[in-house]
């Protein structure tokens, strides 16, 4: 069900039957299909007592019945409980509908059983009536996009006879999003923005895709369209402070992630982006304290619980407080965190306390256990320039370029900037050409406080040459 159902005239009239006669204890002269859809609706008004209560009584009124307990299947799944949806499946009785196939499936890629669960759509694909097969593929297409499996949804998109319909468009959309092809993806978006531009969904998968290509002030704009259609909407919030803190507004973004936490205070991905804005913004003391919230608001698997302490590590050192720093990072090391991250981290914050020798122990150690020694490496001589040691890092890059391919593309926007800063400017020219050529992104990230706003990284060169 969606947005648009939900605003029906049909809907709205089913609903309203449906509170009358519970608010009157009355019989609900519904079916199991209706009731579902009402709790469907419950369900994304976080209504989650009332979306139980219509899946109670609609399981009451029709015990095996498929639709609500896919429902129950769903909400298991979302736990993680697998082994109490396959107890669902088993009280199906009407197996021969696709939606049990569908759950079956579901279940199986929940328990990363991908191969067998693709076998099994592919041996049902047999039994599917003609008329019926161009809704089965596109289904098993949707599921395979549902659970990050862009390959697979492909696959089965392949089958697919072509639509022009906005479901059809809006799969296809996915697909190449999880494909990592997001100009094919963000031009379907914007075909369908264009059919219904008053969309929030389209604009923030718009916005969603042109953040991924890196066109963040793009992103800003179409996460901005969103929020004229709702103020309020979290997702259109949350796309708009990412775009903003990519492109340095550190204050803007701050302002809208404290906007997208109002809505959403559970949400320790919130709670830590306002750190790393305030950290950003110099006011360490003020982030200490949102970063802690986030650490106390996550739950004990949030995949941000490293992240949280590595930002608590940063504010701390900024303190000169190193103590406080290695415990943050100690933190950050029981949980499952990037362990070649939190040697570097470790090592800066070391290095940014004059401790040469120790930082340097920890840096070795995790260029040793880098699966890509390459970045690694270069991260540490970023960390030995942000700690001051110019001339170290001068020296250091020298040594990177004669090591790395004569082709490798990081590295030399930091390196420009570090002429820059040690006035070698006949070098920094040579290694900005050689940045905006191999590797415009890291010109952005590097160099964009030295230049205009409007000039795009690309042309930071061009734009230099010209000035002189």
């Amino acid at each position: 069900m969606n947005d648009e159902y939900f605003d029906s005239e049909e809907f709205r009239e089913m609903l309203a039957e449906y509170e009358d006669a519970m608010n009157m204890g009355m019989p609900v002269f519904m079916d199991a299909d209706e009731l579902s859809e009402i709790a469907d609706y419950y369900q994304t008004q976080e209504r989650y007592d009332e979306a139980d209560a219509a899946i109670e009584l609609a399981l009451s009124l029709s015990p095996g019945a498929v639709v609500p307990l896919t429902y129950k299947i769903h909400e298991a799944l979302w736990r993680g409980d697998t082994q109490e949806a396959r107890e669902y499946l088993e009280q199906i009785t009407e197996t021969d509908e696709p939606d049990y196939v569908y759950d079956k499936a579901e279940i199986l890629l929940a328990e990363e059983h991908v191969e067998e669960a693709d076998r099994y759509l592919r041996d049902e694909l047999k039994k599917v009536p003609p008329e019926e097969y161009q809704d089965y593929v596109v289904d098993v297409a949707n599921i395979y996009a549902d659970y990050d499996y862009p390959e697979l949804a492909m696959q089965w998109m392949s089958r697919a006879r072509q639509e022009d319909s906005p479901e059809f468009k809006e799969l296809l959309a996915r697909t190449l999003f999880g494909l990592g092809k997001y100009k094919d993806s963000e031009k379907l978006w914007s075909e369908l923005i264009d059919a219904d531009p008053f969309s929030k969904h389209y604009w923030n998968a718009l916005a969603n895709t042109q953040f991924m290509n890196e066109n963040y002030s793009g992103s800003v704009e179409s996460s901005e369209y969103a929020i004229a259609i709702d103020p309020d909407d979290p997702e259109g919030l949350l796309s708009k402070a990412n775009g903003l803190y990519r492109l340095g507004n550190y204050e803007e973004a701050l302002d809208y992630f404290q906007r997208y936490s109002s809505h959403v205070p559970d949400d320790e991905f919130g709670l830590m982006n306002q750190g790393t804005c305030l950290i950003n913004l110099e006011r360490f003391d003020e982030a200490i304290v949102t970063l802690h919230k986030a650490a106390d608001t996550a739950p004990h698997d949030s995949v941000y619980l490293s992240d949280i302490f590595q930002e608590l590590a940063f504010a701390y050192s900024e303190k000169n407080d190193e103590k406080k720093a290695l415990e943050m990072l100690d933190m950050a090391d029981l949980y499952d965190s990037d362990k070649v991250q939190t040697l570097v981290v470790r090592g800066h914050i070391l290095l940014s306390s004059g401790n040469v020798k120790e930082a340097q122990h920890y840096f070795r150690q995790a260029v040793v256990m880098s699966d890509e020694p390459n970045q690694t490496l270069l991260r540490i001589i970023v960390s030995v320039y942000d700690n001051h040691y110019l001339d170290a890092a001068y020296n250091l890059f020298k040594k990177y370029f004669r090591m790395v391919d004569k082709d490798y593309p990081d590295g030399y926007a930091y390196m420009a900037l570090c002429c820059y800063d040690l006035k070698r400017y006949d070098e920094f020219l040579t290694y900005l050409k050689e940045a905006c050529l191999r590797n415009p992104s890291e010109c952005k990230t590097a160099l964009s406080h030295i230049f205009p706003d409007n000039i795009e990284p690309k042309d930071y060169y061009d734009y230099i040459n010209k000035k002189m």
